[in-house]
């Protein structure tokens, strides 16, 4: 009995006596991490730095060599967060006003930045090309948009499926449309920035009416769309994004009447529109995820609606290589009363100088907003399901080549009017196939 109680003394006094060996002190620690630093073992710096902080050692020094850790690691949001520490105790050194400003910029966080940059000494401004009100990025961008099943729609008996019989029946057919694009961002002050985009859309369909013969007609729309859209930072990483969009334009199309004779006939006519989107959206950052909200008020094809969405952006590796956007779309309006209205996933990977970006839809998408009001369908018909996949390759240091592809479902209706009133209508469905090409200078 009293040689167990010997070996319980004497094991007690062996893991004191390790503990004690294994308590770091400031010196040590200033020490040991310098040398990892200067072995470039980025890895055995991480873990040496956790173990100094459990033991409730921190310092300047300490939280800029764990940064350049992670930093050579490519793990630039973890990065950016211990230079953040390191510049809340001195930023008159320039080497960590350069790691700071590439972790956020490679991170993701390129509003804050841009923010912490006008806080540079002017050698440092000047080696990353910064200036406090400069353009800094000018786009164009043009599409086409084609539906290959135009002639199949345009021969179909949908006049005879809604049993048009004598009365007015009506369809749209979309054949193809081509947009091009404008954009222009500037910055105001570090932390304020707006972004201007300007689209023309050139939409061609065929309005089909039976009314005692079957008759074809062309349609056109032409469609102008503004955005404007500042972005402030508010304190050190919360952004706020309130835009507008106003789209206006207008389509000819063709109507039934009757002669003084009460013959039957067909008049061309044209028809001017305006819709409006306010968006504000709200989103901050968090080590490897940003959490944001959007809120949109619209009024489109004199329809009044609220739209509300919610994502979560997660950086798996802490950088932009792989990162992925679930998102949920809430929809509010006077005939459907508020619920859940659409379920997206995007995300984005960079395989060398080239980027990858794709976004998956499935809802019902009718008079739909995406991206802060940025791209607005406000063309007729529903769609269930889009996807949508961009390719981005640099050339050079300032320009930037993308090539798009979307493809989405849609569905419109066959209509049948009795006296001006709608009594039937029919459903038909296609498919819309998007392809787009782009450069942008970036300054």
């Amino acid at each position: 009995m009293q040689k167990r109680i010997g070996l319980i003394v004497v094991l007690t006094l062996f893991l004191l006596a390790v503990q004690a060996q294994q308590k770091l002190n400031y010196p040590e620690v200033d020490k040991v991490s310098y040398e990892l630093y200067m072995q470039g073992k980025w890895t055995e710096l991480i873990d040496y730095s956790k173990e100094a902080r459990r033991q409730d050692i921190d310092f300047f020094y300490l939280q800029a060599r764990t940064g350049i850790a992670y930093y050579n690691l490519k793990k630039y949001r973890i990065a950016s967060e211990w230079f953040l520490k390191a510049w809340e105790s001195d930023q008159s050194f320039e080497w960590l006003q350069e790691y700071l400003y590439y972790s956020l910029l490679w991170g993701g966080r390129a509003s804050e930045a841009s923010k912490v940059a006008g806080s540079f000494s002017p050698e440092m401004q000047d080696k990353i090309s910064f200036s406090e009100k400069k353009i800094t990025r000018v786009g164009l961008e043009a599409g086409y948009s084609f539906n290959p099943d135009f002639e199949t729609l345009n021969a179909a008996p949908h006049g005879q499926q809604a049993g048009v019989g004598e009365d007015y029946g009506e369809a749209f057919y979309l054949k193809n449309y081509h947009f091009e694009s404008f954009d222009l961002s500037h910055r105001i002050t570090p932390g304020i920035s707006v972004n201007h985009n300007l689209t023309y859309v050139g939409l061609n369909r065929e309005q089909q009416i039976d009314w005692g013969s079957a008759n074809s007609f062309p349609m056109e729309t032409n469609q102008f769309q503004y955005y404007l859209n500042p972005q402030f930072l508010l304190g050190k990483k919360l952004n706020i994004s309130p835009s507008i969009s106003a789209i206006w334009g207008s389509y000819d199309f063709f109507a039934g009447g009757f002669t003084g004779n009460q013959m039957k006939m067909f008049y061309n006519a044209s028809s001017r529109f305006s819709d409006f989107v306010f968006s504000t959206s709200v989103w901050s950052h968090f080590g490897g995820f940003s959490p944001g909200a959007e809120m949109n008020l619209a009024n489109i094809t004199d329809q009044k609606f609220t739209q509300l969405s919610a994502w979560l952006t997660v950086y798996p590796f802490s950088n932009l290589n792989f990162y992925f956007t679930p998102r949920v779309y809430f929809k509010s309006s006077e005939e459907n009363g508020f619920g859940f209205n659409t379920f997206g996933i995007s995300g984005g990977a960079q395989l060398g100088p080239v980027h990858f970006y794709g976004q998956y839809l499935n809802g019902e998408m009718e008079n739909f907003i995406e991206a802060g009001g940025y791209v607005v369908s406000n063309f007729p018909g529903v769609s269930e399901q889009k996807f949508s996949g961009s390719i981005y390759f640099p050339t050079g240091k300032k320009y930037q080549f993308v090539l798009r592809y979307l493809s989405q479902d849609v569905t419109e209706k066959y209509r049948v009017y009795t006296n001006l009133v709608e009594s039937n209508s029919v459903n038909y469905n296609y498919m819309k196939h998007t392809l787009t090409a782009g450069i942008s200078w970036n300054f």
